[in-house]
């Protein structure tokens, strides 16, 4: 059974150990990381971080207990925007299975009918054909396109901006009931 939790500081060694484990999966779509990402005191020291903030909602993809990936909703603001951004990654091992795309229906769901939040946004390299592919499934709809974005791999790379707002979220699972 695959579902989402909010990751705690007692996550780093699993986390630390996954995103070095496939370090190389994901470095097409990361920034460029300092060595000390990839230790557990590094993703303690993040994840301890993110939480203090408050700005931010991470959580753990877990399958059969234990954690393959990550889905957070990041920069959360509420007031008048009651908006955030949805971002993800899964193990090379997790990839292809729809892990991803349940993940992120997950944390929409819970964006919006939990942290009652009004827009989640996503924004993809143009060649991550595969996340544009979640996000559509998810109702995501491309609404733009931003050149030199994030600096991804070492490069500014230009993204493919996405959104999905409640009101169409909430039409969608009534249609589909």
């Amino acid at each position: 059974m695959t579902g989402i939790r909010l990751i705690s500081p007692a996550d780093a060694a699993e986390i630390a150990a996954l995103i070095s484990a496939n370090r190389e999966h994901l470095a097409p779509w990361d920034p460029v990381r300092e060595e000390s990402y990839y230790t557990t005191e590094g993703q303690w020291q993040l994840i301890s971080d993110v939480l203090r903030a408050g700005n931010s909602l991470p959580h753990a993809i877990v399958e059969d207990g234990r954690i393959i990936g990550r889905v957070n909703l990041n920069n959360v603001v509420h007031g008048a925007f009651q908006s955030a951004s949805v971002g993800y990654w899964v193990s090379a091992d997790a990839a292809g299975r729809g892990v991803a795309s349940a993940a992120v229906a997950a944390v929409v769901e819970a964006a919006f009918t939990t942290y009652g939040l009004h827009r989640v946004e996503a924004g993809t390299v143009l060649s991550n054909v595969r996340s544009q592919r979640v996000l559509e499934r998810n109702g995501f709809e491309r609404f733009g396109m931003a050149p030199g974005y994030l600096r991804i791999a070492g490069e500014w790379r230009d993204h493919y901006l996405y959104q999905l707002l409640s009101d169409k979220w909430l039409a969608g699972r009534e249609a589909a009931a």
